[in-house]
């Protein structure tokens, strides 16, 4: 076995991935699905007065639109049937998964495997299409109260805004879920991923039009670029740091033999909340700015005008407010996430405790208390990736936003989907070898 896998290292190459003919059918049916999901960005919605809505956009988008706008690949700008994009659903889950931690029905069908699973996937669902009927509703009130935005206001305009839209999140819902069962790499992570790869090359040719024209200059455009391969290095570095604990077995006996106990690690990740903090504070935010937007600056109130200032990316106020919610929201979504009572619950029930702890309740502290100290080390980390674009920004003037949240979605689900890749690879590789020793043993029988 262990020359086999030496075997199988050493032969993973460009020449493995051109036999693989599933792992091609697979990434050939994840790009045709990106592709209409691209698509789909660009259709309208019917009965919108384009050059009206973009006038009222460009008046919102430094507001929670923009990061929707952001998320969605431009939809939201562009008004087009995916708007919504897959946030409904992103906010479903999450808010399931809260759930799931104050509900004992909820709680119990967390633990009772894949049945248990398909119930809350199919709760997560239901949860989406309240979500994003009310979301609907509200962006054709909001498209009605604008300034000629709406060709024919009333309720058909509000019916059929509600199910375009729905029908699109749902769609969406639906081919990430397709992407995941029959593509590589998480359908819905990628459906998001592809929303903010698409921005980049714009961007990207925006800033050396820049430079081009005077308005940059070249050593600012190089240094921004190598700061942000910097960046992307460090999350990668981050993003795959983590704290291992040793578990151990006790010695079994089968029979007349005695076996040696085996040993395991628990992995603790250093980012066990991921991206959700940070797109969290972000949201929470940019209200201020979103409402003070809608309103008539003339009828704004002098407390409300001072805040929305405050806030404004840049802002010292803004800095502060966006690095402690990114650390309450690490800390507190981790909390949610990972249990350390059912870990060493389990642990316990399999006869695995980690050496000099005792199995059980000292257990649980022991793993919340590792749990707690490096959870400080990936709240800060990700404050930094979050702040540092933010303090770039504010110091250099670029004219696009190099987001900390964007990268870290980008660099996250590319790491994933190329393990992913990877692993498919190796199961490929390994089939064949195992072939191929079956046809040398029978062979070697005759």
């Amino acid at each position: 076995m262990a020359s086999a896998a030496e075997q199988l290292a050493a032969n993973l190459n460009f020449s493995a991935f051109a036999k693989a003919e599933d792992l091609k059918k697979r990434i050939w049916f994840t790009l045709g699905a990106l592709i209409v999901y691209r698509l789909g960005t660009y259709i309208p919605l019917p009965g919108i007065n384009p050059e009206a809505y973009a006038q009222a956009f460009g008046q919102q988008s430094t507001g929670v639109l923009g990061l929707f706008n952001m998320f969605s690949g431009g939809a939201v700008e562009r008004l087009a049937i995916f708007a919504l994009g897959i946030m409904p659903y992103i906010s479903a889950s999450i808010i399931i998964q809260l759930m799931t931690s104050v509900v004992p029905s909820l709680e119990q069908l967390k633990k009772e495997g894949e049945q248990g699973r398909k119930t809350i996937n199919q709760y997560t669902r239901y949860g989406t299409v309240i979500l994003a009927t009310l979301q609907a509703y509200g962006i054709a009130v909001g498209l009605e109260s604008g300034t000629n935005i709406v060709a024919d206001p009333g309720v058909f305009f509000r019916v059929s805004t509600v199910i375009t839209l729905v029908g699109g999140t749902m769609f969406l819902m639906w081919l990430g879920e397709q992407i995941t069962a029959r593509g590589i790499g998480n359908g819905i992570s990628l459906i998001i991923f592809a929303g903010i790869v698409a921005a980049l090359p714009g961007a990207l040719a925006g800033t050396l039009e820049l430079g081009r024209t005077g308005a940059l200059s070249t050593a600012l455009i190089l240094a921004i670029l190598v700061v942000a391969v910097l960046i992307i290095t460090f999350i990668v570095f981050m993003e795959r740091a983590q704290r291992r604990l040793l578990i151990q077995y006790p010695k079994r006996q089968i029979g007349n033999q005695m076996f040696q106990g085996d040993s395991s690690h628990l992995p603790l990740k250093l980012n066990t909340a991921g991206v959700i903090p940070p797109i969290f504070a972000s949201s929470l935010l940019l209200l201020p700015v979103t409402i003070a937007n809608f309103a008539n600056t003339a009828d704004m109130p002098a407390w409300l005008a001072m805040v929305t200032s405050a806030l404004g990316h840049g802002q010292p106020l803004y800095m502060a407010f966006y690095a402690g919610l990114i650390i309450f929201f690490a800390f507190f979504y981790t909390a949610i996430v990972f249990n350390p009572k059912d870990t060493a619950d389990n642990l316990k029930r399999h006869g695995g405790f980690i050496p000099g702890i005792r199995p059980g309740e000292r257990t649980a502290e022991y793993i919340d208390k590792v749990l707690t100290r490096i959870t400080v080390v990936g709240a800060v980390y990700l404050v930094i990736v979050c702040l540092f674009p933010e303090f770039l920004i504010s110091a250099t003037g670029v004219p696009f936003y190099l987001g900390g949240t964007s990268l870290l979605i980008v660099v996250s689900v590319t790491m994933d989907t190329v393990s992913q890749v990877q692993g498919h690879l190796l199961a490929h590789q390994y089939e064949g070898l195992v072939k191929k020793s079956r046809l040398r043993g029978g062979k070697r029988n005759r």
